[in-house]
């Protein structure tokens, strides 16, 4: 990959983070996947973690054990390490890709379990069968996990419904919720505090700690929402109990 196309800057003295661009676009997220794919399955002494977000892979390491192990005594361990996720980011990006997992969600729109669509509705001039019809419809990419555990940072929604935060957060939103905050939507893996519009719920867990694979979704993931009515929603409710 042309070297033109990311930059790699210190982060601290035990960072580096890789930025492959400045705007949200499913090509930019391509390959901060790539490269964090790669990471995962190439990793390096000192290597400690990564951390992605919608355009950039942050890599942390032991700066000590760098040097220690590293032949180039001369160079620092932030040049080694650069030059490491250098040859990744070349390597990674000459793999094939692999299809991405798209993973259906059933969601119950309105009434209590989205309490602030008629909100977004009124926001748009649409009526609240439109914004399900419009947020229902198209498939979605998620670009990272954050904010909490599991919580999927969504790409892919119309600006038709697009509405912004609540002027003042709920102190606690259940588990499952589905929201909209300006132009992103994304779903509540866990109860906690948040000022996104509630759309709907979805009866199905986001977050199952017990799991080896605690969260539903990855970044990487396309997710398809599915409207369902309040009596499937029991129903798929009390299955999982």
């Amino acid at each position: 990959m042309d070297k033109t196309s990311y930059i790699i800057r210190p982060l601290g003295e035990t960072g580096l983070i890789v930025t492959f661009g400045d705007q949200i676009s499913p090509q930019i997220h391509k390959k901060v996947k790539n490269l964090a794919d790669y990471i995962e399955k190439h990793s390096f002494s000192g290597f400690y973690e990564y951390v992605i977000s919608y355009t950039s892979v942050a890599v942390f390491y032991n700066p000590f054990i760098i040097k220690n192990e590293n032949a180039a005594k001369d160079k620092t361990a932030y040049k080694i390490v650069s030059e490491i996720i250098e040859s990744y980011i070349t390597a990674a990006s000459r793999l094939p890709q692999p299809q991405p997992h798209t993973v259906e969600i059933p969601v119950c729109y309105g009434g209590d379990y989205g309490p602030d669509i008629s909100f977004v509705a009124d926001h748009n001039k649409l009526a609240v069968d439109e914004v399900i019809e419009i947020h229902s419809q198209n498939t979605y990419l998620v670009y990272m996990i954050g904010f909490c555990p599991g919580f999927p940072y969504l790409g892919g929604m119309d600006e038709r419904i697009a509405t912004p935060r609540r002027a003042e957060p709920r102190l606690s939103i259940p588990a499952g919720s589905i929201g909209i905050a300006g132009k992103q939507t994304g779903g509540y893996p866990i109860s906690t505090p948040g000022g996104w519009q509630l759309i709907g719920r979805t009866p199905i867990d986001l977050f199952r700690p017990d799991s080896l694979t605690p969260s539903l979704l990855h970044s990487g993931d396309m997710v398809k929402f599915i409207s369902i009515s309040p009596e499937k929603y029991q129903q798929l409710k009390g299955d999982k109990s």
